[in-house]
């Protein structure tokens, strides 16, 4: 089956900026490339900061406003700093998506490891509530606007081995539910996506019984494209999901319907 998506609207963000962490490379790098064709300034926040000029050099080839920073989302002080820099450069913030994340290790939950425990959850975790932390008070000062915290097909289901990742990705799915519920009568809505397994580069260096099994999991028949997160991530986004509030959609090619 065909993948094509359609053509983005040229200037349904028009006039807002967006800043996407994690937004260099992966499903954030579709993000970032997808925000900035429906006309949005997007700030490609990243932990290496050399991929994020790279991105922001590809973004502004096509014409589009964009700038570059370095963030750490285990860390409230970067966090902070990357909203601020994003204001301070451009005036405002009114969109945002959490996308920064790891996968951790395969280990038995009464074998894991409490250093890899304490990474997976600072990074996928924590670093969702650092990030709504210093995003919704610009979002606020801008007058209105709309977050997008990325989970996991794995908010919702279990995963043998992953008992750190699966953990924080149900969190973030409360997380983004108890702040919708603070923030829908102040103009911001708040809202989760759950991608099943996406065919990034992480996942097309595994061999091929790991990837295949991956792929059995989903009844389509195929792995998910980043493109096709990013399509559902900038619908929630924008005006036309204007009544959709606290909610959490996955796009998982049918795994949490078998």
């Amino acid at each position: 089956m065909s993948t094509n998506l359609p053509t983005a609207p040229e200037a349904e963000f028009a006039g807002r900026i967006a800043l996407v962490t994690g937004g260099a490379s992966g499903i954030g790098l579709a993000l970032s490339r997808r925000l900035a064709a429906g006309g949005a300034t997007v700030v490609v926040a990243d932990h290496n900061e050399a991929s994020a000029h790279e991105a922001v050099a590809e973004l502004e080839a096509t014409g589009a406003r964009a700038a570059a920073v370095a963030l750490d989302v285990t860390d409230p002080v970067s966090v902070e700093a990357g909203v601020r820099y994003t204001v301070d450069t451009f005036g405002a913030l009114h969109l945002a998506v959490n996308n920064a994340g790891i996968g951790g290790p395969s280990r038995p939950t009464g074998e894991y490891g409490i250093e890899d425990w304490d990474k997976v959850v600072a990074t996928n975790l924590s670093g969702v509530f650092y990030s709504l932390r210093f995003e919704l008070p610009a979002i606020l000062a801008a007058g209105g606007g709309a977050v997008v915290n990325m989970s996991s097909i794995l908010g919702t289901n279990g995963f043998a081995g992953s008992p750190a990742y699966v953990a924080a990705k149900h969190g973030v799915v409360g997380l983004t539910k108890t702040a919708a519920l603070e923030y829908a009568d102040r103009n911001i809505r708040i809202n989760a996506v759950g991608p099943g397994f996406i065919d990034t580069p992480l996942l097309r260096d595994t061999d091929a019984p790991a990837r295949d099994h991956l792929i059995s999991l989903h009844p389509a028949g195929r792995l998910g494209t980043s493109e096709e997160v990013a399509e559902l991530t900038a619908f929630l986004l924008s005006d036309r999901a204007s009544f959709i509030h606290g909610s959490y959609h996955l796009v998982d090619g049918g795994y949490s319907a078998s």
